[in-house]
């Protein structure tokens, strides 16, 4: 007997999608989701995301990488992405951003009804439950839990100081539409007593509570390997656990939740997007939609670190690690301490040239020394600090190596293919400096870690920057929404040309918001949970 609804993933947009769409009890839905339960230690403990993060060992993550890239000297980037129930929201640094309300401006501006900031915000408001409570900004009754960071390091505190002392202003919501300042981010963490101070995936927020629904089959180790067709209408979806081939039939839609890489590659597998991209595996196209995997687009990150004699942060020593043993216990009885820290703990959205309308980059203050995705340890301790430029203009894509559905998508982000996007990073670079040798950082400042001084060029910054530049993991774009003839899918998700085929995930951004991607996929999912059950929007914010 079919399912109402098939839904490929069950990260943030499909764990939210398959929470609201049972709630209607005549609704049968079918979540599949490759990866496993997603609720493991490493998982709930925020701290956890350091081993997960590098990839040894594929602990509920992806671990994808770029083809080779030409502005980052020919180096293959690393896509880490979450493999389990809750995705990438499982294994990320739990920042709760929703972005500028000009970017959601900017979707409607390009023929996208529906989804200005005013119209989005009620759904932002609908999924939260912030500690600070409810305002005209926030919501308290929402299964996200979004908090205050439950003890953040004092170094984290200077950061904020050091970068008023170079005249940014603070903050203290980087979620009211405007976020430009410098502050602490707030983090998608539970605050109730029972599990204070663990990780609020998008799976323990929306999908674990209602486990128990008869009208809700949850399926993992489920890796789907094609949309099925009926003519031009989406009927079900074939997939393997382990080496058994099965399907799912969908009576009314197909929703692809995979995230820009998996739901692009998955309607390249199904015979959907470009001739070109298809046919050259011996897959028969089914439909000719030009956009599918194209207009990629991500954060392209470059961090500056210090060494520093401060051990109250994260690190390898003795001194460290006896503490850390410390913590553990404390978080395990109180939620708080280092264990529960999203290690990303200062937060700034800055213009590099005062004639901005907006912030164009964003920074991430780290608690630790950060190489490679942490895939290079250094002994001792110290801090690192990110910079990306938040709307960069390079556009790569997503296609097929291999009509094998288990081989990873091929992934080309073209990062810094366009050059402004690396004078935005070098502009940005020289601010962050200059807040990290300012007075309030003095006392933790030991030693530069990768040769950055005073007084370097654009060429040497770009020297620099081309070496050990890589994404802050925020791919988006690849089925995007619009009426263009590049669009993917209609300002209703569903994909062009096809019936009973949704996408809803951050490939349907258009263009990718002034921060992190979390909150913002959430929110589309349950814009997409109205839709797709014709409720009508909720009233329009007028702010």
């Amino acid at each position: 007997m079919p399912f109402d609804y098939v839904i490929v993933g069950g990260g943030s947009a499909g764990s939210t999608l398959a929470a609201r769409l049972t709630e209607d009890p005549d609704v049968k839905v079918c979540l599949l989701e490759a990866g496993g339960g997603g609720n493991h230690l490493l998982i709930r403990a925020p701290a956890g995301v350091v081993a997960m993060l590098p990839g040894y060992g594929k602990i509920s993550n992806w671990c994808f990488g770029t083809v080779p890239q030409p502005g980052l000297n020919g180096r293959r980037g690393y896509q880490p992405r979450g493999k389990a129930l809750g995705g990438s929201s499982a294994m990320n640094a739990m920042l709760y951003l929703r972005g500028h309300r000009s970017d959601y401006d900017g979707w409607a501006d390009l023929g996208n009804d529906g989804w200005s900031w005013n119209e989005v915000l009620p759904y932002f408001l609908r999924s939260e439950n912030n500690e600070r409570g409810a305002d005209e900004m926030h919501g308290a009754s929402g299964p996200l839990q979004v908090s205050d960071q439950k003890e953040p390091r004092p170094i984290s505190h200077a950061f904020v100081e050091a970068a008023t002392q170079m005249q940014h202003r603070k903050v203290a919501d980087f979620n009211t539409g405007n976020n430009e300042g410098v502050g602490l981010y707030q983090v998608t963490q539970f605050h109730s007593k029972d599990k204070n101070g663990e990780r609020c995936s998008a799976a323990a927020a929306y999908l674990f509570p209602v486990m128990g629904r008869p009208n809700l089959t949850v399926i993992t180790g489920a890796h789907a390997t094609k949309i099925l067709f009926e003519g031009k209408r989406a009927t079900g979806v074939a997939y393997r656990v382990g080496k058994a081939d099965q399907t799912a039939m969908a009576a009314k839609e197909v929703i692809l939740c995979g995230g820009a890489f998996n739901s692009a590659q998955l309607l390249q597998l199904s015979g959907v997007g470009r001739p070109d991209d298809i046919q050259q595996h011996g897959i028969d196209m089914v439909h000719e939609l030009p956009g599918v995997g194209q207009n990629l687009q991500d954060h392209l990150d470059f961090t500056l670190a210090y060494k520093s004699k401060d051990t109250d942060n994260f690190g390898i020593g003795l001194a460290g690690t006896i503490g850390l043993t410390k913590h553990i216990f404390k978080w395990r009885k109180t939620g708080s301490g280092m264990v529960a820290t999203p290690f990303a703990e200062g937060a700034a959205f800055l213009r590099t040239d005062p004639s901005l309308g907006r912030p164009d980059i964003q920074l991430h203050f780290v608690i630790s020394i950060v190489d490679d995705h942490a895939k290079k340890l250094h002994l001792g301790y110290g801090f690192s600090c990110h910079i990306c430029a938040l709307r960069p203009h390079s556009r790569g894509k997503v296609f097929l190596e291999s009509s094998d559905p288990m081989t990873a998508p091929g992934i080309d982000p073209k990062f810094l293919s366009d050059p402004r996007d690396l004078e935005t990073t070098i502009k940005g670079a020289r601010m962050t400096r200059d807040i990290l040798e300012a007075p309030a950082m003095a006392k933790y400042r030991h030693k530069e870690l990768f040769g950055i001084k005073d007084g370097l060029s654009d060429a040497e910054w770009e020297t620099h920057i081309r070496a050990r530049a890589d994404t802050i993991y925020h791919p988006v774009g690849t089925c995007k929404m619009g009426t263009d003839d590049m669009a993917v899918v209609d300002p209703a998700l569903k994909v062009r040309g096809l019936t009973g085929l949704r996408v809803v995930d951050a490939s349907v951004m258009p263009t990718l918001i002034g921060g992190n991607t979390n909150a913002p996929t959430i929110m589309i999912a349950e814009k997409a949970a109205d839709m797709i059950r014709g409720i009508k929007a909720p009233a329009v914010a007028s702010r």
